[in-house]
């Protein structure tokens, strides 16, 4: 997926937060099919970039990634000088306490960001996509070692099922399955972070934040990369080395915020419910591509772990349905 903590639906239970998939609204209103359709759009994006970093090789995930982060970067100061709204951008920068939460916020983004592309370059789009699955897990886990929250018996139940789906996963292996659980544990500490900022800070302002703050870094990388002749974009004495490679990296910056905008839109016309559900259209087109496009092993165990996962999450669902319900009051009948 690659963009942080978007994919999470939050849900106010017993005066507490917790992230969890949610189920649809229990209100019974009917679905925005705009939003609906900018939901799924967003979502089926991410899932795709298994499809895109193949084809930016031979750069590698580090120069990639500083690509992605420059390249964003511009291309949200020119939407949102299009939309009037640089003031808020330059607003959340002047605020010492929300840019400096932003700045932790986009470490826990670019390490996100590597992991994933260093995943896919190397053969692990399967173990990414488990990554996303067990991020709810993770972020269960996260409320309660961190923020000292107290989760209900199904929800122990699915932490506890998770955790097992990825020991047979790993014992299956024989390996540790660490590519998961970085992008799981940057994935959810990338959204407790954004959600201490607080919703108020609109989507595109606050990724400019993030991909100003990573910005120097991005550029510094990319110049020890040209002086030394090993940046995709040539040495001193050739602009590029290749021009549709040069012109696949500064797409990238395309295919980071456009999926953004989609959400954004989609947040403002769905229900959180409903994104808690689509946000698992990401990792299942990411984990069908890693098993029956680039044809990556799946071994029994491998199967059994997985499954293991998948009856976790739908446990957790299930939960998170019902105490939706129980939340939300039934609208009167007039008599």
């Amino acid at each position: 997926m690659g963009w942080g903590g978007l994919g999470c639906a939050v849900a106010r239970v017993d005066s507490r937060l917790v992230t969890l998939p949610a189920p649809p609204s229990a209100t019974g209103g009917e679905i925005d099919r705009r939003g609906l359709a900018a939901g799924f759009g967003g979502y089926l994006w991410w899932g795709m970039l298994p499809l895109y970093f193949p084809l930016l090789a031979p750069a590698g995930p580090w120069e990639i990634t500083a690509h992605r982060v420059l390249w964003s970067l511009l291309l949200c100061l020119l939407v949102l000088a299009m939309l009037g709204q640089l003031g808020r951008f330059w607003r959340l920068l002047r605020t010492t306490r929300v840019s400096a939460r932003l700045g932790l916020a986009a470490v826990l983004l670019s390490a996100n960001w590597v992991t994933f592309v260093l995943a896919v370059l190397t053969g692990h789009v399967v173990e990414a996509s488990l990554g996303y699955y067990i991020n709810p897990l993770v972020t269960a886990g996260m409320a309660v070692t961190i923020l000292g929250e107290r989760l209900r018996t199904a929800q122990w139940v699915a932490a506890g099922l998770g955790a097992t789906g990825v020991v047979v996963i790993a014992v299956g292996n024989g390996t540790f399955p660490w590519i998961s659980l970085v992008l799981a544990g940057t994935f959810g500490g990338y959204g407790l972070v954004k959600k201490q900022v607080g919703e108020k800070v609109p989507a595109l302002p606050g990724l400019g934040v993030e991909t100003l703050t990573l910005a120097p870094a991005a550029l510094v990388l990319l110049v020890v990369l040209a002086v030394r002749g090993e940046g995709s974009f040539g040495g001193p004495g050739e602009l590029f080395s290749s021009t549709g490679l040069a012109l696949l990296l500064v797409g990238s910056g395309v295919l980071t915020t456009v999926p953004l905008v989609l959400f954004a839109a989609a947040a403002r016309r769905l229900p959180l419910a409903m994104l808690g559900l689509l946000q698992y259209v990401t990792p299942t087109m990411q984990y069908l591509t890693g098993v029956f496009l680039y044809h990556e092993q799946m071994s029994a165990t491998r199967w059994a772990g997985f499954a293991v996962v998948w009856v976790a999450l739908v446990v957790l669902s299930t939960d998170g349905y019902r105490a939706t319900r129980t939340a939300t009051p039934r609208p009167r009948r007039e008599t």
